[in-house]
């Protein structure tokens, strides 16, 4: 029987959740700045060519390759978090391989800097990651939260995973180039309380609500929490 939500069904303007983790289940993001190298990545294939053209790292030759493989036109990512031995994406794709492209590239570099970095070989995720349809404007609500919540409930972690989400910057309006968060603001009266019975607000959505978003989320969430 295949492993939930490995087969995955891809449609053009579709909501997925995307996660995957380490291979054995180990950590894969050892130090802030192995979550600082998956996210650059994000941003390399996610920001617009002309933001690309600012980024004093990159090189004429790099710039030319990285332009070529861009997918700000094809893939909106909404949220992220990332945790010490795997990550949420939650993202929208316009055409039907625009998930496959985006994931492909980015665990394909991240792998390779991990491998160098640690010394070691071999495969560094699970055999393949997980994506699972989103159905509902309902659904993609508790699915940014259900994401920014994950970090929130480690116990002892190395560092603040949080500030390797998107929750900042919805929280401070942060401009970012390659996240979209107004599409899951644009349901909030603001994105940060002014009190505990700001019921409007997006934080009070992800912090306070009684509901936990899984109750919410049926089947687009990982199997077995514990397990992660």
């Amino acid at each position: 029987m295949p492993i939930k939500n490995t087969i995955k069904t891809y449609i053009e303007n579709g909501y997925y959740h995307i996660y995957n983790r380490g291979v054995d289940k180990r950590e894969i993001f050892l130090a802030e700045q192995d979550c600082i190298v998956f996210l650059y990545y994000l941003k390399l294939y996610l920001s617009s060519p002309e933001v690309l053209m600012k980024d004093p790292f990159l090189t004429p030759r790099m710039l030319f390759k990285i332009t070529n493989l861009n997918l700000s036109k094809e893939v909106n990512l909404l949220s992220f978090t990332l945790m010490p031995n795997h990550f949420h994406l939650h993202v929208k794709q316009y055409i039907p391989d625009g998930i496959e492209k985006l994931t492909r590239r980015v665990l394909t570099a991240y792998a390779q800097h991990f491998n160098k970095k640690y010394k070691r070989v071999g495969t560094l995720f699970e055999s393949t990651y997980k994506a699972v349809l989103v159905d509902t404007d309902e659904q993609n609500l508790y699915l940014s939260s259900y994401i920014h919540r994950n970090p929130m409930r480690l116990s002892n972690p190395k560092f603040d995973f949080i500030q390797f989400s998107s929750y900042p910057y919805y929280l401070s309006h942060m401009n970012a180039n390659w996240l979209k968060t107004e599409e899951v603001l644009s349901y909030f009266r603001t994105s940060r309380s002014t009190s505990k019975n700001d019921l409007l607000s997006y934080q009070n959505f992800v912090e306070s609500f009684k509901e936990k978003p899984e109750s919410m989320l049926g089947g687009i969430t990982l199997e077995n929490e514990d397990d992660y």
